[in-house]
């Protein structure tokens, strides 16, 4: 009997170590630490997938529990000030300073947008929440964290018009000095789908007529920024990357757009280009705008555009992949020349890493400052392991590196 609770227990240990154990890169911090924390990710993608089969709940509503798992109730402590509050409509989150000065000192001020993919987070979860406490400490600033709509509630445009509207009400002068914000240090800044909203209203923010005052920075944070090329080598190099895989990654994409299965395959095979947006695929060839180092083995193919009846994205869902509130990288050069400068961090071990690095590319060309930060060693996510027992040396450093940024440009 001794002997087989031996075995079993043996047994055990080999098949959770089989399970968890994944192909990291030597080159990454705390292997095993993500090799755990993915094993958690994996388990709950494994099992939206089987509840979405079984047509008991959707794949995106189970994933949400991770969302669950960390929100927190926003409270105000010793130095900072919190409050929820509406923008024009679109839940918020306000920190700011505790006033030291009778209100009467102007302060700089950060938009933040959490990331998630459009379709999961929220500025309510425990490490927005310590981010957003650490900018106002540091910087003696105010942080506005926007709760947008989320997909697949709510697809493309409204995560995007909530995100405008906000960004609107704030900027107004009367609101601004409701807050005492100084009008000409406001950035807009986020991670992941959050970068991707982030880089969204920076460009169609200066094309707003009439518009006063307007942004002197944005800070994108591993940002993903096109639909057009989901092939590129850092997508196929990290296909199966921990945290944020090519699956997991396509997969909000397709809901962002549409519930439609049948798009989210063509994405996968990245045969979902239409003839409107096949026009606009210049602006994401990697093999241009790509420098050598990152290009490595891989060799340049165009996305397959498919015509006549079999295309994917008529109607409103064509128009919606060939938008630049979408997809920002598909501006053209014209309208890149007149962005706020722009810090934009990358990863080597990340499907979003050639995303960020052509963006880098395309605004330095434009003439745009551009400090741009690459982690050799980083993942997907990075920024956001800050809380025991998923914090990670690496989230330190960017974060550290990140403010200090914001302080320096801001």
């Amino acid at each position: 009997m001794r002997f087989g609770s031996i075995i079993a227990f043996v047994a055990l240990c080999s098949f959770t170590a089989y399970y968890i154990y994944e192909p990291i890169p030597e080159e990454i911090e705390e292997r095993w630490k993500l090799m755990l924390t993915n094993s958690f990710f994996r388990s709950l993608s494994n099992l939206a997938d089987l509840s979405e089969l079984l047509g008991l709940k959707d794949y995106m509503g189970v994933m949400y529990f991770i969302t669950l798992a960390e929100k927190i109730v926003p409270v105000s402590d010793e130095h900072v000030k919190v409050t929820e509050e509406q923008f024009d409509g679109v839940e918020v989150v306000l920190y700011q300073p505790k006033q030291s000065d009778g209100g009467t000192k102007l302060r700089r001020a950060v938009i933040y947008l959490h990331g998630g993919g459009w379709c999961l987070g929220s500025s309510l979860m425990s490490p927005y929440d310590l981010l957003a406490r650490k900018i106002v400490t540091e910087l003696d600033a105010v942080v506005l964290s926007v709760e947008y709509r989320l997909a697949p509630a709510y697809h493309f445009p409204v995560p995007y018009e909530d995100v405008y509207r906000v960004v609107k009400h704030f900027l107004d002068k009367g609101v601004l000095a409701q807050y005492s914000v100084d009008p000409g240090r406001i950035a807009v800044s986020g991670d992941s789908a959050g970068g991707n909203l982030a880089a969204a209203v920076s460009q169609q923010l200066q094309k707003e007529p009439g518009q006063q005052v307007q942004l002197k920075a944005q800070a994108l944070i591993y940002p993903v920024l096109q639909a057009l090329d989901l092939n590129t080598p850092s997508y196929q190099q990290n296909q199966d990357m921990p945290i944020l895989p090519r699956y997991l990654m396509v997969r909000f994409w397709s809901e962002y757009f549409t519930s439609d299965r049948a798009f989210f395959r063509a994405m996968m095979a990245n045969t979902h280009n239409n003839p409107e947006s096949s026009s606009l695929l210049k602006f994401v060839n990697w093999s241009a705008f790509l420098p050598e180092t990152y290009r490595r083995k891989y060799n340049y193919s165009a996305p397959t555009v498919v015509q006549g009846e079999d295309a994917f994205g008529k109607g409103e869902l064509s128009r919606s992949l060939a938008d630049p509130r979408a997809s920002p990288l598909l501006v053209p050069d014209s309208a890149l020349h007149s962005l706020p400068k722009a810090y934009i961090l990358t990863c080597e071990y990340d499907v979003l890493r050639d995303d960020g690095i052509m963006y880098v590319t395309r605004l330095r060309s434009a003439g745009v400052e551009v400090t741009h930060e690459h982690y050799d060693t980083g993942f997907h996510g990075g920024l956001m392991f800050t809380v025991w027992p998923t914090d990670f040396l690496i989230a330190r450093l960017m974060t550290e590196n990140y403010i200090k940024w914001l302080n320096e440009n801001l």
